[in-house]
């Protein structure tokens, strides 16, 4: 990406296009997450959070994960990874300053928990931005309502990269993201934590292969 393009790709931090109103692309509740089996780590909720850089901007997001253990499998990694992941992300941002907004949602692919936080990664599947769709975003999220919970985003204030002297923003690797550095104001987050689960036979096998075809 050239400089033009990282410039660019910084005015639109905050995500916004000429479409959605206040009214119609805020977040719904999800639930799916509450009947994810026990043991397995978990993030649900949903909240409006505080962004520095848009102060008076209405920024939601609503999370339904769960951990899927080794039921992504692609080339290279036929047994997947413990951190899999299966839910939704929506994402819902409103400037009235401009008179714009943005909804998308997201497939999640992976989560890693840690205590009340979470780290957790979606690819996007619906937004009013085609060139965004198939995109992998990265979330952050600790556990708690106004005053305690907080979240982050990959797109606002990490992911750059300096190639020949220029920024450029890379892809976002699976489960990748900042540290939640947004406030919840209304709302918020739960966080189930699970340690990670048992390897399945044969998995130090297929990361060893991994290793030496890189």
């Amino acid at each position: 990406m050239g400089a033009v393009a990282a410039v660019a790709a910084i005015a639109a931090l905050t995500g916004l296009t000429p479409a959605t109103s206040a009214a119609s692309a805020a977040p719904s509740g999800t639930t799916a997450a509450a009947k994810a089996p026990a043991g397995l780590a978990r993030v649900s909720g949903q909240a409006r959070v505080f962004y520095a850089y848009s102060p008076h901007d209405d920024i939601r997001f609503s999370v339904d994960a769960k951990a899927a253990p080794f039921s992504r499998p692609v080339g290279g990694l036929p047994q997947g990874m413990p951190t899999d992941a299966r839910g939704t992300v929506t994402i819902y941002h409103w400037s009235p300053e401009k008179k714009q907004g943005r909804h998308a949602e997201a497939s999640v692919d992976c989560l890693a928990t840690g205590g009340d936080t979470a780290t957790l990664s979606a690819v996007v599947t619906k937004s009013e931005d085609p060139e965004e769709i198939g995109d992998r975003l990265g979330f952050s999220v600790k556990d708690g309502g106004p005053g305690r919970g907080r979240f982050g985003f990959s797109w606002a204030v990490s992911n750059v990269d300096v190639v020949d002297g220029k920024a450029v923003f890379p892809h976002v690797g699976t489960c990748m993201a900042p540290a939640p550095f947004a406030s919840v104001t209304k709302g918020g987050f739960k966080v189930t934590h699970a340690e990670l689960p048992p390897l399945p036979a044969g998995w130090g096998k297929q990361q060893a292969y991994g290793a030496r075809a890189r």
